[in-house]
C-alpha cells in the first residue's frame, strides 16, 4: 500500500515539476549597444561608409564635369567625336552605377562580417547565465517580441551584461 501511495506521488510530482520551468527574458539589443566590440564595429563601418561616399561624390563630379564639357562642345564637335565621347560618358556613367552596387553589397557584408562575433559572444554569455540561474529558456525580446512576460519570469539583462564584464 505505501509502494502504490508513493508510486502515485511520484506519478503526480513529474508532471508538476516539468510543469515548474523557469523562464528568463532579455533584451540583447541593450546589451550590444553597450559592448566595445560593437561600438568598434560601427566606428569601422562609418569609416569605411565615409570611403565608399567619398568616392561616389569625387566620381559623380567627375562625370558631371565631362558631361557638362560635352554639353557645351556638342555642337562644334565632328558627328564621330561627339559619338565617342558620348559612348564614354554612357560608359563612365555604367562603372559609377556598377560601382554604387559594389559598394552597397560590401558594406552589408562588411556588417555581417563584424556582427557576426558579436552575436556569438552575446549567445555564449545568454547561455552562460541561463545556465547559472537554471532556467529553461531564455527569451530575446530584441529578436522575438513576446506579447506577454508574466512576474514568474525573470529579466536576466543586466546579468548578461555582467558576463560580458559591461557595467
Amino acid at each position: 500500500m505505501l509502494k502504490k501511495i508513493a508510486l502515485l506521488v511520484v506519478m503526480f510530482a513529474l508532471p508538476l515539476g516539468a510543469m515548474a520551468q523557469k523562464f528568463a527574458h532579455m533584451n540583447s539589443q541593450e546589451v550590444i549597444i553597450a559592448m566595445p566590440e560593437y561600438t568598434k564595429a560601427q566606428a569601422d563601418l562609418e569609416a569605411m561608409s565615409k570611403q565608399y561616399v567619398e568616392e561616389i561624390q569625387r566620381s559623380q563630379e567627375e562625370f558631371n564635369k565631362k558631361l557638362q564639357d560635352f554639353q557645351q562642345q556638342a555642337d562644334s564637335l565632328p558627328r564621330n567625336i561627339a559619338e565617342r565621347r558620348q559612348k564614354e560618358l554612357e560608359d563612365m556613367a555604367q562603372r559609377q552605377q556598377q560601382f554604387q552596387q559594389d559598394a552597397s553589397q560590401s558594406m552589408q557584408k562588411a556588417q555581417q562580417d563584424a556582427m557576426a562575433p558579436i552575436y556569438q559572444k552575446l549567445d555564449d554569455a545568454i547561455q552562460a547565465v541561463g545556465k547559472a540561474e537554471g532556467v529553461t529558456y531564455v527569451f530575446d525580446m530584441a529578436r522575438t517580441p513576446i506579447p506577454y512576460i508574466g512576474s514568474e519570469s525573470v529579466d536576466v539583462t543586466a546579468k548578461v551584461k555582467t558576463q560580458l564584464g559591461i557595467k
